[in-house]
């Protein structure tokens, strides 16, 4: 390798690249195929690093229990954390539990608590699947990935991109300090309109959420 041009080099990672494109194509086709099933599915969101013991964990098994009591599916990213609280409500219900694992540097193990599970190398496979058959996103507190998730889901409303779905943000306490930034300072500014910003709904108690969207998702 030393004596290689680097021209060559650059090549062969190239050619690595498009051998790639076959595993990208593999996942939306194992994604379609097992996910177009679903007929009513809400997506739940939020940390990992919470436990059982912690009321946003029991809040998050409510919320998705009663969903199932409705024939909701309930999807996560079937990871630990308020994922396996969301996918525990729902499997306790006899609904439809799915998880939307991703591979992660730090191996992130699927719960027990899903009807199935599907595997995914790449994020932006996985978000696909989320937006396509998900009719309604639930964001419970979290880091990172959760805001992520969040973002997206309301730029694609905002542009367009996507059919208008329910977003909800449980934990107005959590949420405050992202949401008054959001007002003050994006909608005073004009960076977006209250159009936008009334995309987003707040709502704390799980019996509300669920007939929230039992009267949205009139499918």
């Amino acid at each position: 390798m030393a004596d290689m041009h680097p021209q060559y080099v650059i090549d062969d990672w190239k050619i690595q690249d498009s051998w790639r494109l076959f595993r990208i194509m593999s996942e939306f086709v194992e994604g379609f195929e097992m996910l177009s099933r679903l007929e009513r599915a809400v997506a739940i969101f939020g940390s990992a690093r919470i436990g059982p013991d912690n009321e946003i964990y029991k809040k998050t098994e409510e919320i998705a229990r009663l969903l199932a009591r409705e024939n909701f599916a309930v999807i996560t990213g079937g990871g630990p954390g308020l994922m396996e609280a969301a996918n525990r409500g729902a499997i306790s219900e006899n609904g439809k539990s799915v998880g939307l694992n991703i591979e992660l540097p730090q191996e992130q193990m699927p719960n027990p608590y899903t009807t199935f599970q599907i595997g995914f190398r790449y994020f932006f496979v996985r978000k696909v699947m989320f937006v396509k058959y998900a009719v309604a996103y639930i964001i419970m507190p979290g880091g990172f990935g959760t805001l992520d998730e969040f973002t997206e889901a309301i730029t694609l409303i905002q542009t367009h991109k996507t059919r208008p779905f329910p977003v909800i943000l449980v934990g107005s306490a959590y949420w405050k300090g992202l949401l008054d930034w959001m007002r003050d300072t994006l909608l005073m500014n004009e960076m977006i309109s209250p159009d936008d910003y009334s995309i987003i709904r707040v709502i704390d108690e799980p019996k509300e959420i669920v007939s929230y969207l039992k009267g949205k998702l009139i499918v």
